[in-house]
């Protein structure tokens, strides 16, 4: 069983900086691609930045020199550090991992539980 565990949400005032972290656990061969993707009450869940095994980033371009995402190999972890937040960044932010189960398996898509972010003006 493969689990996504999310931290770091929470309420902060526009200008303000929060850090989210997520952590792959269970039982798998592989993980490939991670990433944060994030839904806004009445909207559609979007990609906020992706990050591969070797470092290789893609930032959307709404958040684009704001935020930064990093990953830690061998902790499995992804971070997400969320500079000068604005109130349009509100909303649950869910982890997201592509896992190989067995050596011969396909890909698969995790997702965490979510961690809401709430940006005050």
């Amino acid at each position: 069983q493969v689990q996504l565990v999310e931290s770091g949400g929470g309420l902060v005032q526009t200008g303000g900086s929060l850090r989210l972290s997520c952590t792959t656990s269970g039982a798998f061969f592989s993980i490939d691609r991670m990433g944060w993707y994030r839904q806004a009450p009445g909207k559609q869940r979007e990609l906020v930045a992706t990050v591969t095994p070797g470092n290789r980033t893609n930032i959307a371009e709404s958040v684009k020199g704001r935020f930064t995402i990093s990953r830690d190999n061998a902790k499995k972890t992804i971070y997400l550090q969320m500079d000068s937040l604005e109130p349009d960044d509100t909303g649950v932010y869910y982890c997201n991992a592509q896992v190989m189960i067995g050596r011969w398996s396909s890909w698969r898509d995790y997702w965490g539980q979510g961690t809401q972010v709430t940006v005050s003006s």
